[in-house]
C-alpha cells in the first residue's frame, strides 16, 4: 500500500506539472482567439467561430480519447494529444502569416483535441488515489492552472514583442508561447507517467472492493440515469457553458471599449486565476462539504458573476466579475468530476468520462458560437443574462440530489 501511495503522489504531481504547462499555453491563446477570428474573418459575427470550433473538436475527440486511453494508456494518450497541439500551433502561426481564416480554425481544432486529452488527466489522478482522496487529487491537477495563469501572463506579452521583432504579426506571440509550452509538457508526461495511471488505477481498485464499483461495465445510458451521475454531468456541462459564454466574448467586449492589450490579458488572467487558484482549498472543501454542497456553491457563484459582469466595462470590476466566474466554474468542475468518479468501476471509467467531456465540449462549443452572434446583434448584457439563467439548472439539480441522496453518500 505504501508503494502504491508513493506512486500515486508522483503521478498526481507529474499530471500537475503537465497541466500547468499546457494550461499556460491554452490561456495565452484563449485571450487572443476571438481577436484573431475577427481579424482574419473581417467580421465580428464570426469572431468566436475559431473558439467554437476549438471547443467542438475537443468535444468530439473526448469520447475517442476515452476509448483510446483504455488501449494505449493515459501516458501515451496525453503525450500524443500534446504533440497534436504542437502541430496545430504551427498551423495557426502559418495561418496568421498567410491571413487564412480556414487554416487558423483548423489549427485551433487540433489544439482542441489536445485540450480534450489533457483534461482527462484529472480522472487519471482520481483513479490512482483512494476514494477519500479523489477530490484533493483532482483539485491538485486543476491547480496547475494557477501556474499556467502566471506563465501565460509573464510569457505572452514579451513573446508578442519577440514575434514583431522577427517580422511576424503581434498576435503570433501567443501561439509561439503555446508551442513551446506544449513541447515541454509532452516530454514531462512521456517520461514521468510511469507506471501508467490506467494500470495503477486497477491495482488501487482491488484494495477497495466495497467502495469502488465493480462488476461488468454498464451501458453509459444506464449510468446516466442515476441522479448522482446526472447531477455530476450537468454541473460540469452547464458550469462550462456559463463560463465560456461570458469569458469567450470578454476580450472583444474590452477591445470595443478601447482597452489596451495588457488590460485584456490582465482580466483574462484574473478569470483563469479564479478558475484554478481555488483548487488549493477546493479538495479540502469537497471532503468537508460533500459533493452536492460544492456544486451548489459553484452554481451560486456563477450566477453572481453573471449579474456583476455587465455592470461596468472598467478593468477592476470586470476583472472581479470574471474572477468570480472562474471560482464558480472550479467548484462545479471539481465537484462534478469527483461525484462522477464515485459512480464508476474501473471498466467504466475512460469511456464514461470521455462521453462526459464530449457532452461538456459540445455544449460549450454551441454557446461559444452563439455568443458571437448574440454579441454582434445585441450586447454583452444579454449574454450575461442567458448565462445566468443556465447557472440556475445545476443549482436546482444539486439541491434536489442533496435532498434524496443516500445517508452514507459523500
Amino acid at each position: 500500500m505504501t508503494d502504491l501511495s508513493k506512486l500515486a503522489r508522483k503521478i498526481t504531481w507529474i499530471l500537475f506539472i503537465a497541466q500547468s504547462l499546457a494550461s499556460a499555453g491554452f490561456i495565452a491563446a484563449a485571450a487572443i482567439n476571438p481577436i484573431l477570428g475577427a481579424k482574419l474573418a473581417s467580421s465580428r459575427t464570426l469572431a468566436t467561430v475559431p473558439t467554437a470550433m476549438y471547443l467542438l473538436s475537443g468535444a468530439l475527440s473526448a469520447l475517442v480519447w476515452g476509448y483510446l486511453m483504455d488501449r494505449i494508456g493515459r501516458r501515451n494518450g496525453i503525450t500524443l494529444g500534446l504533440v497534436i497541439g504542437m502541430l496545430g500551433n504551427g498551423l495557426v502561426l502559418f495561418a496568421i502569416q498567410s491571413s487564412s481564416f480556414i487554416l487558423a480554425v483548423t489549427g485551433l481544432m487540433m489544439m482542441g483535441i489536445t485540450n480534450s486529452a489533457v483534461l482527462l488527466g484529472r480522472f487519471a489522478a482520481a483513479e490512482v488515489n483512494p476514494p477519500d482522496q479523489r477530490g484533493r487529487a483532482i483539485s491538485t491537477v486543476i491547480l496547475g492552472g494557477v501556474i499556467g495563469t502566471i506563465l501565460a501572463r509573464v510569457a505572452a506579452v514579451p513573446m508578442s514583442g519577440f514575434a514583431v521583432s522577427i517580422g511576424m504579426d503581434e498576435l503570433a506571440g501567443a501561439y509561439l508561447t503555446t508551442l513551446v509550452l506544449f513541447a515541454i509538457a509532452a516530454v514531462i508526461a512521456f517520461l514521468g507517467l510511469r507506471p501508467d495511471p490506467r494500470d495503477l488505477g486497477r491495482e488501487v481498485a482491488k484494495l477497495y472492493p466495497t467502495i469502488i464499483p465493480h462488476g461488468e461495465a454498464r451501458p453509459i445510458s444506464q449510468i446516466l440515469r442515476q441522479p448522482a451521475a446526472i447531477t455530476a454531468v450537468t454541473a460540469m456541462m452547464l458550469g462550462q457553458v456559463v463560463m465560456v459564454a461570458v469569458m469567450v466574448i470578454t476580450s472583444l467586449h474590452m477591445e470595443d471599449h478601447q482597452h489596451l492589450r495588457s488590460d485584456i490579458y490582465s482580466v483574462i488572467s484574473a478569470h483563469t486565476f479564479g478558475m484554478y487558484a481555488p483548487s488549493i482549498i477546493s479538495g479540502w472543501l469537497l471532503d468537508k462539504w460533500g459533493r452536492g454542497r460544492m456544486i451548489l456553491t459553484g452554481a451560486s457563484t456563477l450566477l453572481l458573476a453573471c449579474i456583476l459582469a455587465p455592470i461596468s466595462p472598467n478593468v477592476l470590476p470586470l476583472g472581479f466579475a470574471l474572477f468570480l466566474l472562474g471560482i464558480g466554474w472550479n467548484f462545479c468542475f471539481v465537484g462534478g468530476s469527483t461525484l462522477l468518479a464515485d459512480q464508476l468501476s474501473p471498466a467504466e471509467r475512460s469511456r464514461t468520462q470521455g462521453f462526459n467531456d464530449l457532452l461538456v465540449g459540445l455544449a460549450s462549443a454551441t454557446i461559444s458560437l452563439g455568443s458571437g452572434y448574440i454579441y454582434a446583434t445585441t450586447n454583452y448584457t444579454t449574454i450575461a443574462i442567458v448565462a445566468g439563467a443556465l447557472a440556475l439548472v445545476p443549482l436546482l439539480l444539486s439541491l434536489g440530489w442533496m435532498r434524496q441522496k443516500p445517508v452514507n453518500a459523500i
